[in-house]
């Protein structure tokens, strides 16, 4: 973007960019790129403004995938930190805390895969520095941003629960994470820092008046109690002594009256929330006592600031005094009058005219029932018999009332004023001029009419020709399809008893379940373009170069959905890899040159999903047993898992449950056992238990090579192996 254009025309280049990557996401990383030189903090306040708040939105968006976002979050640090300063416009300090907010999992999980990488995470610490210095003295909404950013680093730097559900998201960055013998990172020390940032955002629950900073504290308590259990004793015990009555000074202003609700009804939620998760902790009992309590005493003060003197009585001398009028009995009717009247009007007895035009359909119907129920239950029942009776006597009135007589002028052809008339009206076709003039020629000639021309006979109409449907027009409403249709399938509840499947053969929507929209998806993204009936060469036209592109969004919206709960939606990822391993068959029949698709959309989630797997996850094994065909390229990723000591043992029992259950790839996993025993060090000793079961001949060489102490490699051992089997 050139530098000599002027700030609205960068901020309109700027829009288009933006726009850019909100139809397709894959263009964030370049985008990012692009935009970080022309919004530094010599930039002018407009491109400041534009580019912190895309920042924040591009790494909060869920749209864009967290790895995407680990990878984009090193270069853009610099730019953040020379952003955080006190002295910087407070709407680029929001924007720019709540993109660190975004950033500091990822920059966690980041330095923990990368140790050696110190300097992202020394940028990482001094933003979190600044921001925490900006945090007492900033202005309300910054400081609620680093409320926010205070309850990232807590989150991330703490112990999560045992049962806690990990989506692979921000959330599953916690102290768990950290390897004990870390090179950078130091455990305690991170729960340290933690726990004190805990205590400082409870300190404003202690003698804070401001309700935003307040409420925004009290919103960020819920997720930690609930998910981290080091923090819940002293969240719980900051709650209970929290007093929303501290910020009322006498006199009770309508405005510190909206504060003190608003705090007592947030802390009143967050606890009833909390007591709900552990009914049987016996600090339930406590919490409610402390809720009614709380809300005792601000009922009574608020009640007390708002309750109006009483009447005094006003009597004059020499005059008894009289007892006040607290009811009456007295109902004016007005009479309708002349004119056209509607059926409301027969039935309105108040005589506000504003109040007449009140729309009372925008209101609830239970709203409207109880508040009718009420004031009938409470009305003075003389009141109830003369308003029946003035509605009554309208009623007679309209009806006694003579029929408004018909304008000669504007009254229709052919039609007398005659009451005893039956008229019927007869259903035919409508009379076109030429009727209509020998209809006239007919009257009586004291109807002094205009003579018709053809300028009243009705023109000819056609409706425009449609704009074209170019290519790219379908395939974008082909993918807004698709989108909704997954949308739909997250609305859908899964049976809670599985049907048995007719395999391939089985009517795709033949149930409007999950699965067989899933059916449909799948086979859409398979078998759309395949061309199953005749053959097609791929590139031969535009036309299969259309098909092919929506069969790949098609797979990129499958592979966003399983990727977004890859546990839950695993028979999602095994349906349609089981689609593509037949289309890939039944296309290598036909000929022409025609894509594979199984192995890269294999290899593709693999990818995805394995950098989040922990030891005790059968996904792995579900996922490795089940997909139609498997390789050495598929196994190899397998093979990659055990740069991860943790995880070592699930790489090898995955591969010998493909051993035991899966002949035809029996020797395939015992190959890459055999790797992982030769590049792994580590994971030797796991994997000489299955080879001495099934490759004793490769164990009894490798030993062998290694007492005769000719400096035989590992792979030297596997290549006599190799030569002696």
């Amino acid at each position: 973007m050139s530098s000599t254009l002027s700030v609205p025309e960068q901020i309109r280049q700027l829009n288009d960019a933006r726009k850019l990557v909100l139809g397709d996401v894959k263009y964030y990383p370049s985008v990012v790129r692009g935009i970080l030189p022309i919004i530094g903090p010599t930039a002018p306040i407009e491109l400041r403004q534009w580019g912190a708040e895309f920042l924040a939105e591009a790494f909060s968006t869920p749209a864009l995938p967290n790895g995407e976002k680990e990878t984009m979050q090193p270069y853009v640090l610099a730019t953040l930190e020379s952003l955080t300063e006190e002295r910087e416009d407070a709407y680029v300090l929001r924007s720019v805390i709540q993109t660190a907010a975004s950033i500091y999992p990822l920059a966690l999980r980041w330095i923990i895969n990368n140790g050696y990488d110190t300097v992202t995470w020394e940028k990482m610490v001094s933003i979190k520095q600044k921001i925490l210095r900006i945090w007492d003295n900033a202005v309300p909404s910054v400081r609620i941003c680093c409320v926010k950013f205070a309850q990232r680093i807590v989150l991330a730097q703490s112990a999560a629960s045992s049962s806690e559900f990990r989506h692979g998201g921000a959330l599953d960055v916690s102290l768990d994470k950290v390897p004990p013998n870390h090179q950078t990172l130091d455990a305690q020390t991170l729960e340290a820092e933690a726990m004190g940032l805990l205590d400082r955002m409870l300190t404003v629950l202690q003698g804070g008046s401001d309700a935003l900073v307040v409420d925004a504290t009290l919103n960020c308590l819920s997720i930690m109690a609930r998910t981290r259990p080091a923090t819940s004793g002293r969240i719980i015990s900051a709650l209970l002594n929290f007093n929303p009555l501290q910020a009322a000074n006498s006199p009770i202003t309508p405005k510190t009256r909206v504060m003190i609700k608003s705090m007592e009804k947030t802390s009143r939620l967050l606890l009833i929330h909390l007591s709900k998760r552990d009914p049987h902790n016996p600090i339930v009992a406590r919490i409610q006592q402390h809720v009614e309590r709380t809300m005792r005493a601000v009922a009574e003060v608020i009640d007390d600031s708002t309750k109006k003197r009483q009447l005094e009585p006003q009597q004059q001398e020499g005059v008894e005094a009289k007892r006040q009028r607290t009811a009456g009995t007295h109902i004016a009717i007005r009479p309708l009058g002349p004119g056209p009247h509607t059926l409301g009007d027969v039935f309105t007895l108040i005589t506000n005219d504003d109040l007449k035009t009140f729309d009372i359909s925008q209101l609830p119907l239970p709203l409207v029932a109880k508040v009718s129920v009420t004031a009938l239950a409470g009305l003075d029942p003389e009141i109830l018999t003369k308003a029946i009776a003035g509605v009554r006597g309208r009623l007679i009135e309209l009806m006694n009332a003579p029929a408004p007589e018909l304008n000669p002028n504007t009254a229709p052809l052919g039609v007398e004023d005659d009451e005893d008339d039956d008229y019927e009206p007869d259903f035919y076709q409508a009379e076109d001029t030429e009727q209509i003039l020998n209809k006239l020629d007919g009257t009586s000639a004291a109807l002094d009419l205009p003579n018709l021309d053809g300028s009243l006979a009705l023109a000819s109409f056609s409706l425009p020709q449609p704009a074209e449907l170019t290519r790219d027009v379908a395939l974008r409403a082909g993918s807004e399809t698709v989108s909704r249709v997954v949308d739909m399938m997250k609305s859908l509840d899964e049976p809670a008893v599985k049907k048995t499947k007719a395999g391939f053969s089985r009517l795709a929507a033949s149930s409007g379940s999950r699965d067989a929209w899933m059916s449909i998806l799948t086979r859409l993204a398979t078998r759309s373009s395949a061309g199953l009936e005749e053959i097609s060469v791929k590139g031969e036209d535009d036309e299969s170069l259309g098909a092919d592109r929506l069969n790949n969004s098609i797979r990129e919206v499958l592979y966003n959905y399983i990727m977004e709960d890859f546990r839950k939606h695993i028979d999602v990822a095994v349906s349609w890899l089981c689609e593509e391993w037949y289309n890939d068959k039944i296309q290598a029949r036909s000929q022409g040159d025609h894509p594979a698709y199984y192995q890269k959309c294999t290899l593709r989630l693999l990818e995805g999903f394995l950098p989040y797997l922990h030891p005790q996850d059968k996904i792995l094994t579900r996922f490795l047993s089940e997909i139609p065909e498997l390789n050495q390229e598929i196994l190899s990723r397998v093979k990659d898992m055990c740069r991860d000591p943790s995880v070592t043992q699930l790489a090898l029992t995955s591969l010998l449950y493909l051993v035991i259950m899966r002949p035809p790839v029996r020797e395939i996993a015992l190959d890459t056992v055999q790797d992982i025993w030769t590049e792994y060090e580590d994971a030797r000793p796991m994997a000489a238990k299955y080879l001495a079961k099934y490759r004793s001949a490769f164990l009894e060489a490798a030993n062998a090579s290694k007492e005769d102490g000719d400096g035989a490699t590992p792979a030297g051992a596997a290549a006599a192996a190799a030569i002696a089997t």
